[in-house]
């Protein structure tokens, strides 16, 4: 990674160009930086979790104006496809998710350039530059009164966790859930079952620093696998009487994603 001094083109059709106020380092950011696991496109400005400030807006653009403030989001919404009109999902036609994307949708092209020669974009988003060029779809308007150094994380890791919580695993009142891995994703998924007011909210993470912080989101119990001679899956079973209601995994990990399914009651 390097710093530079680079040109950010205005914002064409159904774009806008942003200030970015905050942004925060997501391990995706780390993911795509370490080229593990695709193709490397580069060279690539990352980042995808921020806050910032409408600067300006390209033809078309009726849903923010200048001065605006706004949270980039990298599943953006067209609001006309069939998936943004159901209820059921928000994988946006147009606006999906797409790794392997660097230019912007209007015309292909990228608004970065260095020496006159084009820096690819990230997600939609590219975050990690002092103003970004983005799809309008793929900002959300916020009050301008929410501190941006607060709620730039709701544009990835806090909406991540509290979403698979509230709107996917929907916990009972009076349920029990547990939480694979206790970082950003993981804190936000603990709060969410808080929220639905889950009874028990276990917490699973290889790092015993972590428990006394994920208290403070709804945590109840705390279990380090480390700490056992047997699978944690095996683990929370017995502590739940055969299992959980459900469970939220927050790691990527394979091996975790395999006791996340396997601790939930039959």
């Amino acid at each position: 990674l390097s710093v530079e001094e680079i040109e950010v083109a205005p914002p064409q059709k159904n774009e806008v160009r942003v200030k970015i106020h905050f942004t925060s380092l997501c391990h995706t950011d780390v993911y795509f930086w370490e080229a593990k696991g695709q193709n490397p496109l580069f060279p690539r400005i990352l980042g995808h979790e921020a806050g910032g400030v409408v600067e300006s807006v390209g033809e078309g653009v009726k849903d923010v104006q200048l001065g605006d403030h706004v949270l980039p989001i990298f599943t953006g919404e067209c609001n006309e496809c069939p998936h943004c009109l159901s209820e059921a999902s928000n994988m946006c036609d147009l606006l999906r998710i797409n790794t392997e994307r660097g230019g912007m949708l209007h015309d292909g092209k990228t608004r970065f350039s260095k020496d006159g020669k084009p820096i690819y974009h990230f997600l939609g988003t590219s975050t990690f530059s002092e103003y970004t060029v983005v799809h309008v779809g793929q900002v959300a308007k916020i009050n301008p009164e929410a501190p941006l150094d607060k709620v730039c994380v709701l544009s990835c890791g806090m909406s991540t966790g509290f979403g698979a919580t509230v709107n996917v695993a929907k916990p009972k009142k009076g349920g029990s859930v547990a939480v694979f891995g206790l970082g950003a994703v993981g804190l936000a998924a603990a709060e969410g079952a808080r929220v639905c007011e889950a009874s028990r909210i276990i917490g699973i993470d290889l790092n015993p620093n972590r428990f006394e912080e994920a208290k403070k989101f709804g945590c109840t119990e705390f279990v380090n696998p480390k700490d056992h001679d047997k699978p944690v899956q095996e683990v929370i079973a017995e502590m739940t009487g055969g299992g959980v209601d459900c469970s939220i995994e927050c790691t990527g990990s394979i091996q975790a994603m395999i006791s996340a399914f396997e601790c939930v009651h039959d």
